[in-house]
This record gives C-alpha cells, sequence and structure tokens, in this order.
C-alpha cells in the first residue's frame, strides 16, 4: 500500500507560516549545555530529533538525555533520528547521564531512548539502570522518562514501572488511521496498552500527538478520548515538521487559534495539563507536569 493512499500529498507547496520561527541558540547557558553534552559524549534528542526548541531550552539550562544510543531499529516516517543496526549498548551510560545531570544542577531531567528492538530487554535494563543512577548522584531531582513500547513485552515495561520515574510519558505520536504509515513498526492499541498498564501501576503517564499530517479534527479528538480512556495525566500536542525530503510531507501547518482551540477540548475532558501550539514537543515544559 502506498503512502499516499493514506497520507494525503499537500495540495501546493507547504511554506513556514510567520508562527513557527524559531530563535537562533545563543548565551551562556546555552555554550554550557553544549560544552557538557559533547565532553560526556552524550546523546541528545534534542539535537538528534532537530528540536525546534533546543535554544530555548538549553539556553535556560535543561536538556532532554537520549540514552541506548543514536542509532534506531525503527524506521518511522516523520523522525529524524538515523535508522539503522545500533551499536552494542554503552553498560556505562547511566553512570554518564547521571553524572551530567548533576554536574549541570538539573532539578527535573528528561530521559528518552531510541528503540532497541534488537535487544531481548528492548534496553529496559539500562533504562532502569539510568533511572536509579540519576537518583543516586542526585536525590532531588526528578524524572520524566519517554519510554518506546518494547514490543509488548511487558516483563520490559514492568522495570520502568518497578523504578517509578515521577513521570512516565509514550507519544501516540498520531491518530489512528495514520498509524501504520506514521509509526511503521508501532501499534496505535500496544501503545494504548503500554499507557494502560502504566496508568494501572499508579504511574502518573503522558503523551503527545503531531498535527499536520492530514488528520481530521474528528480524528484529533478521537485520538484524546482513547488516551483519557486508559488514563492518560498529560497531553502535548505539536505542529509536525519534516526533517528531510525523504521524510513524509507536511500535509498542513495548523494555526495558533486551532491549537489553543484543541487545549481547551482537552482539557475539557480531564487532562491534567495540556500544551498545545505549534512549536510543542514532548518535552517541552516538562517541568510543569508535575504535581
Amino acid at each position: 500500500m502506498s503512502t499516499t493512499s493514506i497520507i494525503s500529498e499537500p495540495k501546493v507547496a507547504m511554506r513556514k507560516p510567520n508562527w513557527l520561527r524559531v530563535k537562533l541558540p545563543t548565551g551562556e547557558n546555552y555554550k554550557k549545555v553544549r560544552n557538557i553534552v559533547s565532553e560526556h559524549k552524550l546523546h541528545t534528542i534534542c539535537e538528534s530529533g532537530n528540536c525546534p526548541n533546543m535554544g530555548e531550552c538549553w539556553g535556560a539550562g535543561t536538556a532532554t538525555f537520549m540514552i541506548l544510543g543514536n542509532i534506531c531499529t525503527r524506521s518511522c516516517g516523520f523522525c529524524a533520528v538515523a535508522t539503522g543496526k545500533p551499536l552494542v549498548a554503552d553498560l556505562l551510560e547511566p553512570e554518564k547521564v547521571a553524572n551530567s545531570v548533576k554536574t549541570m544542577g538539573v532539578k527535573h531531567a528528561v530521559i528518552t531512548s531510541v528503540d532497541r528492538d534488537d535487544l531481548p530487554d528492548g534496553g529496559s535494563i539500562i533504562w532502569a539502570e539510568t533511572v536509579k543512577k540519576v537518583r543516586e548522584y542526585s536525590p532531588s531531582t526528578t524524572m520524566e522518562t519517554l519510554i518506546p513500547d518494547f514490543m509488548g513485552k511487558w516483563d520490559n515495561l514492568q522495570r520502568i514501572i518497578d523504578v517509578a520515574p515521577e513521570i512516565v510519558s509514550h507519544n501516540l505520536e498520531t491518530v489512528r488511521r495514520l498509524t501504520k504509515q506514521v509509526r511503521i513498526q508501532a501499534k496505535y492499541d500496544r501503545s494504548l496498552e503500554v499507557l494502560r498498564r502504566l496508568k494501572k501501576a499508579g504511574m502518573r503517564t503522558k503523551s503527545g500527538i503531531m498535527l499536520g499530517l492530514g488528520e481530521t479534527e474528528k480524528e484529533v479528538i478521537e485520538a484524546m478520548d482513547d488516551l483519557r480512556t486508559v488514563g492518560v495525566d498529560v497531553l502535548t500536542l505539536g505542529q509536525y515538521l519534516q526533517p528531510t525530503v525523504s521524510h513524509l510531507p507536511v500535509f498542513e501547518f495548523v494555526t495558533p487559534e486551532k491549537f489553543s482551540e484543541y487545549k481547551e477540548i482537552g482539557l475539557e475532558k480531564g487532562f491534567r495539563f495540556v500544551e498545545s501550539a505549534p512549536l510543542v514537543r514532548s518535552s517541552y515544559h516538562a517541568e510543569k507536569h508535575l504535581f
């Protein structure tokens, strides 16, 4: 089945509107964070994912750490992270991340990872050790973990539950109809089941959806309902931006007014927090979502 049978091509060439302009990275804090990331040979989703908020977040002295390398075993049509055969997992990575969190004085750390479907544990052992090490080195630091679906292997998910990060996030990314094309190796209902199990275990849960891939308003609202059905607490909505010409095209640029409308709908549906704006990404203002 071709991509265009599900995701329609935009009718005209898409130029970024004014509301998607971002500030260039500058300032002493930005330089400090970049130096720490470089010195410790850390991977951040800020860089690997071409995040438009990198300048703002790094300028504020925060970064989202990406563990388990920077090569993903999946080939999602939206993601800028490299796809291929990952390198051997670094068993010292948990300590490196914990050292950096301490050095940076991070109060709320966000940690994510590539998918490691090549590993029997899906990377969950290093995930758990990273959370433990950050707590050991920085006892007052809170954490949000943006985790993969571990291919539905629930023993691996249990390792995350056992170390109990303050917030556990897993992104739905798009509406049900577009999932097969946007997240090629993922499954919509499997992601919902991840979130359901996390909530059942007492976790504070969070998920995100990208807009502008051709979804309808009805489909966005249905996805909100699905997330609320499994008890998700925090929702993020942001504009999809095409990383390269080989990635999925932008179908439309959703207006800031529409994002504001979705925020009100989400709050009415019972989400504790809704971050909804064109430049919102999963970890944007993550420290605000502690409650």
